[in-house]
């Protein structure tokens, strides 16, 4: 594995504060006894939050990790990121 910064570090810092500012709103809902069809919509919209932000992460991945493990034939990090996609997609 290797650490490096991604191009869209910040962004993807600033999403994952706001879905966990927004799920902690969800939660009081909950303590609140609101209704479940306003729990169930906050979170969806929580649910696509985060999946826009493991749409950055793949697309900074692909963008400059893939690439360059394409580039050098690094078979691990390309075994990697298809497990890691696996996963995230289940």
């Amino acid at each position: 594995m290797h650490k490096h910064p991604h191009p869209q570090q910040q962004q993807v810092l600033n999403r994952i504060s706001r879905a966990a500012g927004h799920l902690t709103a969800v939660g009081r809902m909950v303590e609140e006894g609101r209704d479940c069809s306003d729990v169930l919509i906050q979170l969806a919209a929580v649910r696509s939050a985060i999946n826009s932000i493991g749409k950055l992460i793949i697309s900074d991945h692909m963008t400059h990790c893939i690439a360059s493990a394409a580039e050098t034939g690094d078979r691990k990090a390309l075994d990697r990121f298809t497990a890691a996609i696996d996963t995230y997609l289940k």
